[in-house]
């Protein structure tokens, strides 16, 4: 599209009808009409009416911030789930916005007081349809949440530690995943590029396998039915060892834009009921250094030279990517203990319960005894140890 003009409007009072004063109503009348422009794009929430009454005043097509967000959410959905919750989130703002598409049929009419009219009836019909179309997506996407969950489950039986991407829209994250995996993932310079969540296999320097995670980019005022829509998406961020908090160090705005990231991720865990002990470490990668000037640059790396929390990179070239990996073993490794221990070949509840719990890096099986390497965190290590102490003990002492 061209834009053919773009202003910032300062409202002390926001008018229940037009959201906008009248002076400001008249000025963009004329202008719209002065470069005879088809869309109007308003960067704030809009209500229902609001909408109505200034596409009525300026004779052209008027969409809110969150109307644009679906736009393009619908044109970058490529899978079935990434289809199922745009439509969700569209059905679940459009459900409100009925009256607009039907404003040219009767309202009322003469009979008796129970019979509306066709225009009331119409809308009726769409909301209940709507109602409909919205429980049968929830049921999908809940059926895509069962499947997600078997999948963790399954990665969970044979354990690697996953590690998530999250940041702003447009940060870097896809750029940087292909990077570090070697995939394919779409990664362009715009909006919301990445809308489905892919994970790939990731080997570490040690030969250590993790899983690591691209999702979708949040922004600043992000409605909150569009984040229920990609609970299941987001459900992956919940369930990480290790979170990667990219952000392009480039941008103008970039602090606003990390301020912005952690309070969505606050109320995710929140929203999820998170035990605080239990939310995964952040680690922040401060994308795009190619783009900062000399002086800059070497402020950013030599900040993060000091902090063990964040690492200075550029996706796009490559560079500081080997030192990332790293950083995410040692992550991992502060958290995760690697255990040598004998089982005895009788003792099969404990064998089942470290392929449980631990990640099983070797197994050897001797005639008496298994020896297995296990990587375990810091708790299951302690229980470990007390399963341990227990079976020691003369029979009758105790139990485990």
């Amino acid at each position: 599209m061209e834009v053919v003009e773009a202003r910032v409007v300062s409202v002390a009072k926001p008018q229940p009808a037009t959201l906008f004063g009248k002076g400001v109503v008249a000025d963009f009348t004329d202008r719209i009409a002065q470069f005879d422009a088809e869309l109007v794009i308003i960067g704030a929430p809009l209500t229902p009416v609001q909408q109505r009454n200034l596409e009525r005043k300026w004779n052209a097509k008027v969409i809110d911030r969150t109307g644009l967000i679906l736009e393009i959410f619908g044109d970058r959905a490529r899978t079935r789930e990434g289809l199922l919750q745009v439509d969700l989130a569209a059905l679940s703002y459009q459900r409100s916005r009925l009256v607009r598409s039907w404003t040219h049929l009767e309202r009322q009419r003469g009979g008796a007081g129970f019979l509306g009219g066709p225009g009331e009836s119409q809308l009726e019909i769409d909301r209940r349809l709507i109602d409909q179309r919205i429980a049968k997506l929830k049921r999908q996407l809940e059926q895509v949440r069962r499947t997600r969950g078997l999948h963790r489950a399954a990665r969970e039986r044979v354990p690697y530690p996953v590690v998530s991407l999250v940041g702003y829209t447009n940060a870097g994250k896809s750029t940087l995943f292909n990077n570090l995996t070697k995939a394919e993932v779409l990664a362009e310079d715009m909006l919301f590029a990445t809308l489905d969540p892919t994970m790939r296999s990731l080997e570490l320097p040690s030969g250590q396998t993790v899983i690591l995670s691209d999702t979708v980019g949040f922004i600043q005022d992000l409605p909150t039915h569009l984040i229920a829509a990609f609970r299941s998406t987001l459900e992956e961020v919940v369930a990480a060892d290790l979170v990667l908090h990219v952000r392009d160090i480039s941008h103008p705005e970039t602090d606003p834009q990390r301020d912005d990231v952690n309070a969505i991720l606050g109320d995710l865990y929140k929203s999820t009921e998170m035990d605080e002990a239990n939310i995964p470490p952040v680690m922040e990668v401060l994308n795009k250094i190619d783009l900062l000037d000399d002086a800059q640059r070497e402020l950013i790396v030599n900040q993060t030279a000091r902090d063990p929390n964040a690492i200075a990179l550029s996706a796009l070239s490559g560079e500081g990517c080997d030192a990332l990996l790293v950083h995410i073993e040692e992550h991992l490794s502060a958290h995760h203990i690697i255990t040598e221990i004998d089982i005895p070949l009788t003792d099969g509840a404990t064998l089942a319960w470290l392929y449980q719990h631990g990640d099983v890096i070797g197994r050897d099986d001797g005639e008496t005894a298994t020896h297995m390497r296990v990587r375990l965190n810091l708790a299951d290590r302690a229980r470990l140890e007390q399963r341990q102490r227990a079976n020691r003990q003369p029979d009758g002492a105790g139990t485990a």
